[in-house]
């Protein structure tokens, strides 16, 4: 069985992405690009992913990168999703979250984008709940920037690139869109 099918919108078809750890991923074909005989594509998940970080109070909120799925912290982050009928997916490459969210607010992402010029390497998140466990507050945050996955095809399968094979393809990749979306 092929890993691709007709998206919800129903013009963009959905790949389901593994990780090692068996988790998967759906998302949204967004471009397939050809290169060195090999094809590769760009993915947006069809859940809403999110960043969890831990709060403090004067500085600057902190990214835990890696969590394990049976963290209590996740556990906690359930129940208080369950109450906006949220659903906290354990995906694969990031958590991401199933429900009807509210889109942002054009005038804050308006700001945001005045703030961006000051500062073009800070990435921007909103936050979607926060939460305490064990006396530390922790939050859920949205990127507010695209989320989008690099792939390899193989036989219709998408598949995690490793670190150098990303490392390698990504700016050639980059490069690829760019001229597709801005002819000269």
């Amino acid at each position: 069985m092929s890993d691709i099918a007709a998206g919800k919108s129903g013009d963009h078809p959905t790949l389901l992405v593994r990780d090692r750890e068996g988790h998967d991923l759906l998302c949204f074909l967004e471009h397939l690009i050809p290169l060195d005989g090999q094809d590769y594509a760009l993915l947006s998940p069809v859940d809403t992913p999110v960043s969890l970080f831990r709060l403090r109070d004067d500085d600057e909120p902190e990214p835990i990168t890696s969590v394990s799925s049976s963290e209590p912290i996740l556990s906690v982050a359930d129940v208080v999703l369950q109450e906006h009928d949220l659903v906290l997916v354990r995906s694969a490459i990031t958590l991401t979250v199933s429900g009807e969210l509210e889109e942002p607010d054009q005038e804050d992402l308006e700001e945001l984008d005045d703030e961006d010029d000051l500062d073009d390497d800070a990435e921007t998140f909103e936050l979607l709940v926060s939460f305490m466990v064990d006396a530390q507050e922790y939050g859920l945050y949205i990127p507010l920037d695209p989320f989008l996955v690099l792939v390899r095809m193989v036989d219709g399968q998408a598949e995690l690139l490793s670190e150098e094979e990303l490392d390698r393809i990504q700016p050639r990749i980059e490069a690829e869109l760019e001229e597709r979306e801005w002819p000269e």
